[in-house]
């Protein structure tokens, strides 16, 4: 089986998700698709794209969601792709070294050389963020596009993730977590960022900001908004979400 790095990575390159923002547009999707067809785990495949049952090779996916509680009702829409955790499992569960996390950034890649297509790694992932290319045999992942972000040809306002170069809402954020000063530490102190299914103690990368309570939300009975950990306070939106993508 393939092993984590032995020390921690010096840097921890990673996303922060805005909740509150994201308008499910399916950009980040789209572009994401679009630069890693012709990128680092190129080809992207899709089985019949403009069919009614449409499957293929997406490293970001969006699932949108209906809540409900005392102070009304909103939708969400979550982004979902490799949190590039810190405790891997999808690595130490690799026969062949396929699966790796990088020492020096963090970042979980798959070498498709080693890859035998066994699915190990997927099985592991409790996130559901490892794709399967039929006709190549093998495994693909997001990147953080690797390829893009150490780029030294492209100007550094594009050296970003394709998925957040292209939010229309600006609800993504690329930074390094171990520098306490960054764009992405910053926004997880003052917003509340959080770990998506922290009882499966993977310790992802990848946070996220959740939704504010709306000006306009009332209760039935008129009183103030709430937040919904507060609407909800078994398990409060971070519940919520979990036992959705648990199901």
């Amino acid at each position: 089986m393939t092993s984590l790095p032995k020390e921690q990575s010096k840097r921890r390159l990673g996303l922060v998700i805005d909740l509150d923002i994201c308008v499910g547009c399916h950009a980040c999707a789209v572009n994401c698709k679009e630069w890693n067809s012709s990128g680092y785990h190129a080809p992207m495949t899709d089985k019949d794209p403009y069919g009614h049952d449409p499957l293929g090779v997406w490293f970001n996916r969006i699932h949108t969601f209906e809540e409900t509680t005392e102070a009304g009702q909103r939708t969400v829409h979550f982004p979902k792709s490799c949190l590039h955790c810190e405790d891997a499992p999808c690595v130490t569960v690799c026969p062949t070294g396929a699966s790796y996390k990088r020492s020096e950034d963090g970042i979980v890649l798959v070498d498709e050389s080693k890859c035998i297509g066994c699915k190990l790694c997927s099985w592991a992932c409790p996130y559901g963020a490892r794709e399967f290319d039929d006709d190549a045999g093998v495994m693909k992942k997001c990147t953080l596009c690797v390829d893009r972000i150490y780029n030294e040809n492209l100007d550094n306002e594009t050296r970003l993730p394709a998925c957040v170069s292209t939010c229309p809402a600006s609800a993504r954020h690329f930074g390094d977590f171990s520098d306490p000063n960054s764009n992405v530490s910053k926004l997880v102190k003052e917003r509340g960022g959080y770990d998506l299914m922290p009882e499966m103690e993977c310790s992802p990368t990848n946070k996220y900001l959740p939704p504010r309570p709306r000006r306009d939300e009332k209760a039935a009975d008129g009183s103030p908004p709430q937040r919904l950990e507060e609407a909800n306070p078994e398990g409060g939106f971070l519940g919520w979400i979990d036992d959705l993508l648990s199901d």
